[in-house]
């Protein structure tokens, strides 16, 4: 790609990104990582200062960073402005965490969107000591993200605990039967009303 062809695409990039904004539009598409968190949370607080109008949030995830989705995820719960959600694509790991930050009634779906729970992963090395304490620290975050997932789906801890033993995939439907997902919607339409 040439010097031109670079300018023009980052060029296409801003106004599409301006054209969100004004809108009240977010889009969260891949890994959830730092710059991401930095991204959005910047995006958020923009958007706050702009008005009180909800803010839609279309997420699109396969996880990452545990950390990054708790950044998110706090300052959705933080902003004033109300977030609505729409889960497109996959909404796994990290990503549900996100997308958990909404309240039920602002939790959508489209129809192909596949949603996943399941328990922290890590990897780490280093003397046994230093082993056994980031163990420990897994282990707590697994119970606080269990607690996050009981607490906004209406399922007893227990049977959390139990799915997010191994990954726990759902169908857009199952999710709302198992109450990540307040309602299955297949045109924008659907999102006027609120």
């Amino acid at each position: 790609m040439n010097n031109q062809e670079q300018e023009k695409e980052q060029k296409t990039s801003s106004l599409v990104q301006e054209k969100l904004l004004k809108s009240r539009s977010i889009i969260i598409s891949g890994e959830i990582n730092q710059a991401l968190a930095e991204k959005i949370t910047a995006q958020l607080l923009t958007l706050q200062e702009m008005s009180d109008e909800p803010i839609k949030l279309f997420l699109n995830s396969q996880g990452g960073h545990v950390e990054a989705g708790d950044t998110i995820h706090d300052m959705i719960k933080f902003i004033k402005p109300r977030v609505i959600v729409i889960g497109t694509g996959w909404v796994a790991s990290a990503g549900i965490t996100i997308y958990l930050a909404a309240d039920k009634q602002d939790r959508y779906s489209l129809p192909n969107t596949r949603y996943m729970i399941h328990q922290p992963l890590g990897g780490f090395n280093g003397q046994a000591t230093d082993i056994g304490i980031e163990a420990e620290e897994i282990l707590r975050v697994r119970k606080r993200l269990n607690n996050i997932i009981s607490g906004a789906t209406g399922q007893p801890l227990e049977k959390v605990e139990k799915d997010t033993d191994r990954n726990y995939w759902l169908s857009a439907h199952e999710a709302v039967d198992y109450g990540i997902v307040n309602k299955v919607i297949s045109k924008y339409d659907e999102l006027t009303n609120l």
